[in-house]
């Protein structure tokens, strides 16, 4: 098994200081650099609109300032990375999430305003603003994660359910959202069940095999950390084998490529930035940082 190197991590971290937006580098600060949370919120709460979601390119590829539900979605995951989602702030955000969810309970990836704004293409262009199973199950489960109680969350429960057992296939979003989902919500004995009918299904629609190139999602950006619902799903050499992949993947410059589809620059470069903490954060929590480099401390 490798390590990383010092000389490594060192080029991760000027490339996030030369590149990456404030918000990534003060929580490359706290993830690497003990730092306190405080700096991610107040620069978190820049993102945030009257109507308690989030908009003004928290998401590089929604450049406008209205909210939307990829970029709520975006900000929860943030605020989970620091600790407990204050309730007060959840329960505003959820408040927006009542009122730009579909009548069944589900949330759309965007509101039509999108049109309006600058936006990627699968965006501005798109004429489906239905209820999205990802989003929607992801949401869901940081807020049974984060023990957040509201109308909301238990409208979305049962739209969840009701599609994760239809569920016929299923694509690397969708999975990712359903494992956040079964990995928190309290009925454990139907989240087990559902876990081990949907294994095959979830594991068919992941790249198992490390590629350098491309928009793939691997067995770590399903199986993030080692007590992952899914990690079951792949075998030890599986993960050996990305975790190496992730290693050679570093460009000489630190960073680590967005894999994303190209549409403006400055989204690709800021995705840059997001995809290089995300893989020093998974690189670290399956022991590839060496012991002796930096670990967050978590405080307020």
């Amino acid at each position: 098994m490798t390590v990383m190197t010092w000389d490594s991590y060192r080029a991760a971290e000027h490339f996030i200081m030369r590149g990456a937006r404030l918000i990534d580098r003060h929580r490359f600060a706290y993830h690497f650099q003990t730092r306190t949370a405080g700096p991610v919120h107040t620069a978190l709460a820049a993102y945030r609109n009257l109507d308690g979601g989030y908009g003004n390119a928290l998401d590089p590829d929604l450049r406008g300032g209205s909210s939307q539900p990829v970029a709520t979605e975006l900000a929860l995951r943030y605020l989970d990375e620091l600790g407990t989602i204050p309730a007060d702030l959840a329960h505003q955000t959820c408040r927006y999430l009542s009122s730009v969810s579909n009548d069944d309970g589900g949330l759309p990836h965007v509101l039509p305003n999108v049109r309006h704004t600058e936006a990627a293409p699968w965006y501005q262009e798109t004429d489906d603003f239905s209820s999205a199973l990802d989003i929607t199950t992801m949401i869901t489960g940081l807020l049974y994660k984060n023990n957040i109680s509201h109308p909301w969350r238990d409208h979305a429960t049962a739209y969840c359910w009701k599609h994760i057992d239809a569920l016929q296939w299923t694509d690397p979003h969708e999975a990712i959202g359903i494992c956040s989902f079964l990995q928190h919500v309290p009925d454990r004995v139907r989240a087990t069940a559902t876990m081990k009918r949907l294994s095959t299904m979830i594991r068919a629609v992941i790249d198992v095999h490390p590629r350098a190139t491309g928009h793939v999602h691997t067995p770590l950006d399903l199986a993030c950390h080692p007590d992952h619902i899914a990690r079951p799903l792949f075998t030890d050499a599986e993960i050996e084998r990305n975790l190496e992949a992730f290693e050679r993947q570093q460009r000489p410059d630190g960073g680590w490529d967005a894999h994303w589809d190209h549409w403006d620059t400055a989204a690709t470069i800021e995705r840059e930035g997001m995809r290089t903490i995300q893989r020093l954060r998974i690189l670290r929590v399956y022991g590839r940082l060496a012991p002796d480099l930096p670990r967050p401390r978590r405080t307020s």
